[in-house]
């Protein structure tokens, strides 16, 4: 391993260093199954080293399956093995009895006692808790219970079974390498020790009872040697299996942190995101994709097939074109999507695809980068006018000064002006003035400026109050025959928006929605709704003409109106009102089955209300 590794405490075992808490986990359950989405949060991100992803995946499904540290599960393995030896040596004296060869009778006690507790050990979980702190101490509890009484009852089978039935020197491996593997080294040695002396104590018995001297002696001597080099071997394997398990946590997390981050940044993408594999079916899509995909609202999550929607043909086939010529334009290629109940939609499409981790692998998936081509062509033109917006701040800055000066010289020939066409001279002036001081006040509300920190505050309550102020101010009675129909939730929402921004906002929507929709009831449709855990929108639908596509493509450009007094600034300044607090205003033209077809849109960050405010609110709402 590259880099010096950090130091370890004396008694602490190799094992013990991956801690006996619980190993660092995903969350959810690793994707397995083929139809299960890819974008959920609980990707098993694969490494950059091609020759380790294979070994983090291994690591990470094994992990999330066991639910336990790798102390417990090779605790745990050792446990089992105690009680399948027990049981054998059982099996192995009634064998032996059933073909003539009888055991002394302490053999069988001592067997019975083992299995008796080996067994019972691996069927109490509760003798188990503690394992990592206990086995560090020899003589504790745990030790004792465990590899003590391994090294007793195997000793003692040795010694009281002739040397011409069975041998159960072989036997001693087990507490042996089970110390190498889960004590401290210097236990493990003072284990190999002790079952060395056992030996030879044994043999020096045997050597008093009669037996050759060099034999017995030699005997002990070489299994305590391999004994010994047992336990240091074993104890190597553990260390480097407890650096390659701690290393593959390390790296699970890692990965687990940026899978979170990716899904985060993807997630607020502006632009669509879809992956798709080579027949049709949707992997992931982020919540701009589903929306562009959807001639209203937003479609279903992933996964999907691509291949069941009609509308959506034209970008199925440029997807099979792009996996059989395995290329595709850098700067994309626009596809047109006809859905049946809205207009047409012309989405510009660039597309990535994945590198074959190996050469024989079919699986092969493509990112497609979805815009809709007229959120593209109105960027370019706000970009283009950012730099005439500044310019135009400055002008209507300096224009303020001569401009109060032409009012208050007309103010002046107005008290002199006697004949009727001198007063209707004045009045012109008057109200050209008047007109251009709107125009410098609109000019200068979107000037660029620092952005003031504010609170989360309740769109409901908000909306609720300015429609209330419009109606007494416009003259509409509010109720069910209204041509203004509002619909709230019953709970407050909040969202980051400045108040008095909001209020403009939606007046200047009222405003253009009554001004071209019919006079009928309901003619305009004013809801708030909660889309998603981030955003809510509030959207104003009218039921007059269609926008023309000519006119739509210029609606939030500044000095564009279709009225000839109009300053051309309003929906401009709702735009630009909206982007300083995140939130996003857009227009279309719904269905041919909608009674209001023209629906702008306000998509208002959500943030929680505190609890006064939310109190309040709800208060205001009820009454």
């Amino acid at each position: 391993m590259a880099g010096t590794p950090k130091p370890r405490p004396v008694d602490e075992s190799w094992f013990g260093a991956l801690g006996v808490d619980g190993d660092t986990q995903l969350r959810g359950e690793v994707p397995s199954a083929e139809d299960e989405s890819r974008y959920d949060g609980n990707w098993a991100a694969m490494g950059h080293n091609e020759a380790d992803s294979r070994f983090l995946t291994r690591q990470a499904r094994r992990i999330i399956g066991s639910g336990q540290t790798a102390f417990q599960r090779i605790y745990g393995a050792f446990i089992a093995a105690r009680a399948a030896l027990g049981v054998a040596l059982i099996a192995t004296v009634a064998l032996t009895g059933f073909f003539g060869v009888r055991p002394p009778l302490t053999v069988l006690i001592v067997s019975m006692v083992y299995a008796t507790l080996a067994v019972s050990t691996w069927i109490l979980p509760r003798l188990r808790r503690s394992a990592a702190k206990a086995l560090s101490k020899m003589g504790s509890r745990q030790w004792l219970a465990t590899i003590g009484v391994d090294i007793v009852c195997f000793t003692a089978l040795h010694l009281l079974s002739p040397s011409a039935t069975l041998n159960y020197v072989a036997l001693l491996v087990l507490p042996v390498l089970m110390a190498g593997v889960l004590t401290p080294r210097t236990m493990a040695l003072a284990t190999a020790a002790v079952v060395t002396l056992a030996l030879l104590g044994i043999a020096a018995w045997g050597v008093v009872l009669g037996g050759e001297l060099t034999l017995l002696m030699t005997q002990a001597g070489l299994a305590g040697s391999g004994f010994f080099v047992i336990t240091l071997l074993a104890g190597e394997l553990a260390g480097r299996l407890a650096r390659e398990e701690l290393t593959a946590k390390g790296s699970l997390e890692l990965a687990r942190q940026q899978a979170q981050l990716n899904r985060l940044v993807i997630e607020e993408m502006q632009e669509g995101v879809l992956v798709v594999d080579r027949r049709g079916r949707v992997r992931a899509a982020n919540p701009a994709a589903r929306l562009l995909l959807a001639p209203e609202g937003m479609c279903r999550e992933a996964p999907f097939q691509m291949r069941n929607v009609e509308a959506w043909g034209s970008l199925v086939a440029a997807v099979e074109r792009a996996f059989a010529e395995a290329a595709w334009p850098e700067a994309g290629r626009d596809v047109v999507l006809n859905f049946e109940s809205a207009p047409a939609r012309t989405l510009r499409v660039r597309m990535r695809f994945t590198r074959r981790r190996e050469p024989q692998a079919t699986e092969e998936l493509c990112v497609l980068f979805l815009e809709d081509v007229r959120s593209m062509q109105a960027r370019t033109r706000q970009e283009k006018l950012a730099a005439m917006g500044r310019i135009s701040a400055g002008i209507a800055h300096e224009i303020r000064n001569p401009l109060a000066a032409i009012s208050q010289a007309n103010a002046l020939m107005a008290e002199d002006a006697t004949t009727p066409s001198q007063r209707q001279l004045t009045r012109m002036v008057t109200d050209n003035v008047e007109r251009l001081k709107r125009i410098v006040d609109d000019v200068m509300e979107v000037a660029p400026s620092d952005v003031r920190a504010i609170g989360p505050i309740d769109a409901a309550s908000l909306i609720a109050a300015v429609c209330s102020e419009w109606a007494r101010t416009n003259g509409v009675v509010l109720g069910d025959q209204s041509v203004l129909q509002v619909k709230l939730p019953d709970e407050p929402v909040g969202v980051l928006f400045d108040a008095d921004h909001l209020r403009r906002v939606l007046v200047n929507l009222l405003d253009n929605g009554c001004r071209h929709a019919t006079k009928r009831p309901g003619a305009v449709m004013l809801r708030l709704y909660v889309r998603d855990e981030t955003h809510a929108v509030m959207s104003v639908a009218s039921d007059g003409d269609p926008i023309p596509p000519e006119v739509e493509r210029y609606l939030f450009e500044p000095f564009f109106s279709t009225r000839s007094r109009g300053t051309g600034l309003g929906l401009y300044i709702c735009r630009e009102l909206c982007e300083r607090y995140g939130a996003r205003i857009d227009y279309r033209l719904r269905s041919a089955v909608e009674s209001n077809r023209n629906e702008f849109s306000v998509a208002m960050r959500r943030e929680a209300l505190p609890e006064n405010v939310a109190a309040e609110a709800r208060l205001q709402l009820s009454s």
